[in-house]
């Protein structure tokens, strides 16, 4: 059985049996516990430890574990005031107190047994490399130094390895144009309080990935949206929105966009820069998908930054979403003064990324293992995503929008998600509520737009699933609440 699994059914057991011990009474001991439920000794003492961060147990080296005392009951708690004080803002105030995380909460949150993961932002753990993680966690410990304090900017060789990644075989970076961070959202928030103040507005891919929303409205920005199509953004109308709202600052995401998995096209690359150049605005390029490539995907383009002499493109990029949600280890990249600021204000948030993160991160990418943990899920991203397309297929009859059923508009070679277009009328907020009672969770389509959406849609994520059996389920169980909602058969 998995360790971890082994470890949850134990601590479970031993909390069921917790009452026929009285407070202060000495459990089994470790050995007894051992041969009774046949486990290993690291298992037991992992359980035991689970049942004392509960308060439920209390351990004493050499004297074993004793349930622990009972708690006074806690008592009532008036924090009826609270809602006054939470709520008084100053009449220029630009930064609201209150922020609206649902968009991000969505895709964040576990699903309950039972129910298909559609909406994860992560892989699954059976993509991800818990063995090579784990050695590269237990040789970063080992390292010298390892637990002292890092440079602010981050550990020279981890930032001279992200220098190269960005920066490709040109080497248009230096290792003293990257910060290392705590993962890609960090960085993006930081990267949207150092180039814009409170209040001003600042533009965005519509629709666009709700986390970076979520950011800048609570620095105290003015999202406002720019189309997109299947080439990506429209740069005719990003120009006009440029002009429009006096804006200085355009955040898009030019790969396996989020959600819609379009990839900016050469000549529109080309006219993203130029046009933020004679705005005399910053261009933030989020490169989240970079390492979720598909194995049939033809070669990548270079990143925005790559192809920028002025110093008009500030680049953020993580680890994370290749790898697990908890090595959240990522990178700011920039040339000129703007880095100063992103530094100081990264410095006056976190003071610094851990050192042990960053130097099991070293030891990751640097590790025979990483490169055929990215070879892995390259092809396992491209099975999943024709498993999830022939699925849809089948219970909807194409993966091409059309009147009569939800469709994809862009079936991406990289990245984890479809952006299904539904008809129109449909309420996507009462399908994905469907969806779940059904047993299959989604993301409805409203938290990705700036303003009034164009239409309902949906967002599928084939990352998060156990693998294509799922997926094909999943898809049947959408069909279901599809029917529910729109009446159809």
């Amino acid at each position: 059985m998995h360790e971890r699994s082994s470890v949850a059914e134990l601590a479970a057991i031993l909390r069921d049996g917790l009452n026929r011990y009285s407070p202060g009474e000495k459990l089994p001991s470790s050995r007894a516990l051992v041969e009774r439920h046949r486990v290993s000794p690291v298992t037991v003492s992992r359980a035991l430890a689970a049942l004392a961060a509960e308060g439920l147990v209390t351990t004493r080296p050499g004297a074993g574990a004793f349930r622990a005392e009972a708690r006074p009951r806690a008592r009532p708690v008036d924090t009826s005031w609270q809602e006054i004080a939470l709520s008084a803002e100053a009449a220029d105030d630009h930064a609201p107190r209150g922020v609206d995380a649902s968009g991000v909460l969505a895709t964040l949150a576990a699903p309950a047994p039972g129910v298909i993961e559609l909406n994860g932002g992560y892989l699954h753990p059976g993509l991800q490399p818990e063995r090579a993680l784990a050695a590269a966690l237990a040789r970063a410990g080992r390292r010298p130094g390892a637990w002292g304090r890092p440079p602010m900017e981050g550990v020279p060789e981890l930032r001279a390895w992200f220098a190269r990644e960005i920066g490709g075989p040109g080497g248009t970076l230096a290792d003293s144009d990257v910060l290392v961070t705590a993962g890609g959202q960090s960085a993006l928030t930081a990267a949207l309080r150092a180039l814009a103040p409170p209040g001003a507005p600042v533009l965005v891919e519509s629709p666009t990935y709700p986390g970076m929303l979520a950011a800048a409205r609570a620095s105290g920005l003015r999202p406002v949206p720019v189309p997109m199509d299947a080439d990506g953004v429209r740069t005719d109308l990003l120009a006009e929105a440029f002009r429009a709202s006096g804006a200085r600052l355009f955040v898009c995401q030019p790969l396996f966009q989020n959600p819609t998995g379009a990839v900016l096209t050469a000549g529109r690359r080309a006219e993203v820069l130029r046009i933020a150049r004679a705005a005399g605005a910053f261009v933030v390029e989020d490169d989240f998908a970079r390492r979720l490539v598909h194995e049939d995907a033809p070669p990548l383009p270079p990143t925005l930054i790559a192809d920028d002499p002025d110093g008009t493109v500030v680049h953020v990029c993580s680890l994370t979403k290749a790898t697990s949600p908890s090595l959240r280890v990522g990178a700011l990249a920039a040339h000129g003064p703007v880095l100063d600021r992103l530094r100081a204000i990264q410095v006056v948030d976190s003071f610094f990324v851990p050192r042990p993160l960053q130097e099991a991160a070293l030891e990751l990418v640097g590790a025979p293992a990483w490169s055929r943990h990215l070879r892995v899920i390259s092809g396992q991203l491209a099975v999943r995503r024709d498993a999830l397309a022939t699925a849809l297929r089948r219970h909807f009859g194409s993966t091409e929008p059309s009147g009569a059923g939800p469709g994809v508009q862009v079936v991406p070679p990289g990245g984890y998600h479809f952006w299904l277009r539904l008809p129109d009328g449909t309420d996507e907020a009462a399908l994905a509520g469907a969806a779940l009672r059904a047993g299959v969770a989604v993301a409805p389509g409203r938290p990705y737009f700036a303003a009034e959406p164009t239409a309902p849609h949906l967002r599928l994520t084939f990352a998060s699933a156990a693998g294509t059996a799922e997926l094909a389920e999943g898809a049947r169980r959408l069909r279901t609440a599809y029917e529910e909602v729109a009446g159809v058969g």
